[in-house]
């Protein structure tokens, strides 16, 4: 076999190229204000699906857009996520990706609380940061939490809701949802039991891309 492509950028717009066709010939309109997060979605999983279980609230992808351009901080429910989120068109934009899954302190507050390491630590971003992009692809009780602090009065900038799994994880998204829009906070869910780390990654990507003039590979400096 000989690869149709070598070079890291060629890849990549093939693969747009691929993804586009393909969602034209299934018949899957994907709205322009959401089609970046939903081909780089489909980019890194292989999986149409996301075309049609990707929820936006009303002008959740602008929302993020604009928190990134604004050097937003984003906050991952894991390491694996923060790992995927690109740091230089964070950099470029003023902003950061932090994870505080492994902090001591959220593991003492999470065993004294008697919940889980993720609730502990949206809890923890709750205080310290408001306004950020909560970006969860693991642990629906993150999720639960985040629900509970927007009634309580937080307004993060994003909150991307995909985690993936059978437990817990169709009822938090239903649930985060429906709060959001309830309250007015940008959201984008994938609905069902689909997801993962890899995918909140490349929705914060996908965002950051956006926001930063990145999307095509060039403009990151691949050749």
């Amino acid at each position: 076999m000989t690869p149709q492509h070598h070079l890291p950028a060629d890849i990549e717009r093939t693969s747009m190229g691929i993804i586009t066709a393909e969602l034209a010939a299934r018949g899957l309109a994907v709205p322009p204000e959401n089609a970046a997060v939903v081909k780089r979605v489909i980019h890194t999983t292989a999986d149409f699906d996301y075309a049609e279980n990707l929820r936006f609230t009303p002008g959740a992808a602008a929302a993020g857009v604009a928190a990134m351009r604004a050097g937003a901080v984003v906050i991952t429910d894991t390491n694996m996520a923060l790992a995927g989120i690109t740091k230089p068109g964070l950099a470029k934009l003023g902003g950061q990706a932090l994870c505080f899954m492994a902090d001591p302190a959220v593991a003492a507050a999470a065993k004294a609380a008697g919940s889980t390491r993720a609730a502990a630590a949206m809890h923890r971003a709750a205080r310290e940061y408001p306004g950020a992009v909560l970006a969860v692809g693991n642990a629906p009780t993150a999720l639960l939490t985040i629900a509970d602090e927007i009634e309580s009065g937080l307004r993060p900038a994003l909150v991307i809701a995909v985690p993936v799994g059978f437990v817990n994880v169709v009822e938090s998204k239903e649930r985060l949802f429906a709060v959001c829009t309830q309250y007015g906070v940008p959201a984008i869910a994938a609905m069902g039991r689909k997801g993962g780390s890899n995918v909140a990654a490349a929705i914060c990507n996908a965002l950051v891309y956006s926001a930063a003039e990145m999307l095509d590979p060039a403009a990151r400096g691949w050749q």
